[in-house]
């Protein structure tokens, strides 16, 4: 028994080493920072929470169907991060070329406050979960690890697939803090600080387009 929980906690870890890189919670908060811009605190634990749950939907839907879905139509990795790259590249380019000038909220009034929340529930998954938060990347690893169960219905299978859950769970819960905290660490830098880190992150988010696009190219040809 102190053997199946050493493998747990020792797949577990490797889940979660494996899952940060590719979600990056703490850049991804910085990325879609913008969105919550002109949301209430309220407001904006709905759509962090509603975020949370579509990412770990993403998860389970990569983790038991992703490969099958893939395979369905045809679809392979590579080709995920193309779009996936093209995508978030489209969501960067869009904050760098949008106006940044901000209206104070006693000119905003709850009406706009309602039509700011309403216009950003239909980006919540996409962009915002998918592919910003839980792109190309977090799929590919999760085929890598879901790969290395053993047979279905085995004691092998059932203690990978534990600790990836609960790898994937630790993940969406830092989605969770980080999200709704980032607006709390963006204000100490005051008005011009939160400006710079909103054009720094529009940036990163194009480049981290390019690059995810790149390597989906990279991987299409073989290079």
């Amino acid at each position: 028994m102190p053997e199946f929980y050493e493998s747990f906690i020792h797949l577990t870890f490797i889940g979660i080493i494996a899952l940060f890189p590719v979600v990056n919670p703490i850049g991804s908060a910085f990325m879609v920072s913008p969105y919550f811009e002109n949301l209430n605190n309220s407001e904006k634990r709905a759509a962090v929470t509603s975020i949370t749950i579509y990412a770990f939907l993403v998860c389970m839907v990569s983790l038991f169907a992703g490969q099958w879905i893939l395979r369905l139509f045809g679809i392979s990795i590579p080709v995920v991060q193309l779009a996936g790259g093209i995508m978030i590249s489209k969501m960067g380019w869009e904050f760098i070329t949008s106006d940044q000038k901000k209206t104070a909220p006693d000119e905003l009034g709850e009406d706009l406050n309602v039509s700011a929340y309403k216009h950003i529930v239909n980006k919540l998954f996409y962009p915002i979960t998918f592919p910003a938060t839980t792109g190309a990347g977090t799929i590919s690893v999760l085929f890598t690890l879901s790969a290395h169960g053993a047979a279905f219905g085995s004691s092998a299978y059932f203690l990978n697939t534990g600790a990836i859950l609960l790898s994937i769970l630790v993940i969406c819960l830092m989605i969770y803090f980080f999200y709704l905290n980032t607006k709390r660490m963006i204000n100490y830098l005051g008005s011009n600080g939160e400006n710079i880190v909103n054009r720094i992150s529009a940036f990163l988010i194009f480049c981290v387009g390019l690059q995810i696009g790149v390597t989906g190219i990279k991987s299409l040809f073989n290079i």
